[in-house]
């Protein structure tokens, strides 16, 4: 079993580590003191576990976990915190385990067994079950991960396999489907055609050509997109433009 340790305490990183030495069939794999680097690090290593902490600072433990959900093999996730108070955010991620610090290796070892009698298939589907609105988009480089507020994206353009997320910053590839997007962030965007979705904040207006092709024009956006007819009329009601 391959294990991914994410704490931004040395000590506690260094306790699961020798905890983890002691128990059978078990390689620790990797380290990070993050969720970004969590994220870098499982995309990297592919770990079967992450032992995640919740509290760190930059991106905490909670939104790495849901960003590890959507992952296309995602790893088991195991919590360990010094705070009893995070529970029901955990299991809503649906983590395998929660372990109070400072942890005890009878727990951590029940925790990984219960986390190996998991199939890939079986983490898919839980993961999918408690998927949660993210704060973030993470998009694939030669680098690692680069991640992309929600709040600066102003479209999302499927092509085949990968969807176009353009934002403020630029252009990136993820492999995140318009359909788990549009469900995911609801309300935010607004579908204009079968292959674009467009953030309503960037929204501007509709415009009709002179041979009656509808597109919008978004704040920050030279290009216009094109609207397909049928979306054109639901624009222009929901949004009485």
């Amino acid at each position: 079993m391959r294990v991914l340790i994410v704490d931004d305490e040395p000590p506690a990183r260094e306790r699961l580590r020798s905890l983890l030495a002691e128990i059978a069939d078990v390689e620790v794999v990797g380290e990070a003191v993050n969720g970004h680097e969590a994220l870098k690090e499982s995309h990297d290593l592919a770990p079967d576990v992450v032992l995640l902490d919740v509290r760190m600072p930059g991106m905490d433990g909670l939104e790495a976990a849901r960003h590890l959900n959507v992952l296309e093999e995602p790893p088991a996730v195991i919590f360990t915190t010094a705070y009893d108070s995070y529970a029901v955010e955990a299991f809503d991620a649906h983590a395998v385990g929660y372990l109070l610090k400072p942890v005890r290796k009878e727990q951590l070892a029940a925790s990984l067994a219960r986390a190996g009698r998991l199939t890939r298939a079986q983490l898919q589907r839980l993961a999918a079950a408690g998927e949660e609105r993210r704060s973030h988009l993470a998009a694939r480089h030669r680098e690692g991960l680069r991640l992309i507020p929600i709040e600066e994206v102003q479209y999302f353009l499927a092509d085949q396999k990968y969807t176009t997320v353009r934002h403020v910053n630029g252009e990136d590839l993820i492999e995140d489907s318009l359909r788990l997007l549009e469900s995911e962030f609801g309300a935010a965007f607004v579908r204009i055609h079968r292959n674009a979705l467009v953030a309503v904040k960037y929204l501007e207006r509709i415009e009709r050509s002179a041979d009656g092709q509808y597109f919008v024009r978004l704040r920050g956006c030279e290009a216009p997109l094109q609207v397909s007819r049928r979306m054109a009329g639901e624009l222009k009601e929901r949004f009485r433009i």
